[in-house]
């Protein structure tokens, strides 16, 4: 069965779900590698933000007191690290859902599938290979489809939250060293 007679075969609401799935499969791949890349990005300069967000802070905070700077100064860490969590965790959501639903949608195009081979059957009176190799074909390729999708949203959200886990105690380090050193 070639691609052509199969999209021949199927009717309105297997196409809607090949199109969702085909959508969600961009979604997840342009957004898993752009995730990445800006997680990438973010590890790279984080010592450095953190070290110039600390230094404006503390120009003009000679004259307070150690406990005042070091509030200040934790205040401005707490926030910047705020900053990048929030800013690592853009599009996780997306890979997230996709990776959540894709399977379960290639699951509803299968029992779509399976219910127009037992249709087929009930019409004709007869369970030939005929009547049942369409819609069974059907339903395969939309189980294989919603994992084609769910996998990949999958693995691009671990290596996304492992990346940012890292930059998170990367962050973390490196503040609890600028904290101390600005009590000095």
């Amino acid at each position: 069965m070639d691609f052509a007679s199969y999209w021949q075969y199927t009717d309105i609401v297997t196409k809607s779900l090949f199109f969702i799935l085909f959508a969600l499969s961009i979604a997840s791949w342009v957004t898993g590698i752009i995730r990445i890349y800006h997680s990438s990005q973010l590890s790279k300069t984080v010592e450095d933000d953190l070290a110039q967000a600390v230094q404006a802070e503390i120009v003009g905070s000679e004259t307070m007191q150690p406990t005042q700077r070091k509030a200040m100064v934790e205040q401005v860490l707490m926030q910047q690290i705020g900053r990048y969590r929030y800013s690592s965790e853009k599009g996780l959501p997306i890979l997230g859902t996709t990776a959540a639903i894709a399977p379960f949608i290639g699951l509803f195009g299968t029992v779509w599938g399976i219910f127009h081979a037992l249709h087929s059957i009930g019409q004709t009176g007869q369970a030939g290979l005929g009547q049942v190799a369409g819609p069974v074909g059907e339903a395969l390729i939309m189980t294989g489809l919603g994992l084609a999708v769910a996998i990949p949203a999958v693995i691009f959200y671990n290596i996304a939250v492992r990346m940012n886990r890292k930059t998170m105690h990367l962050a973390n380090d490196i503040a609890y060293g600028l904290l101390a050193q600005s009590v000095k």
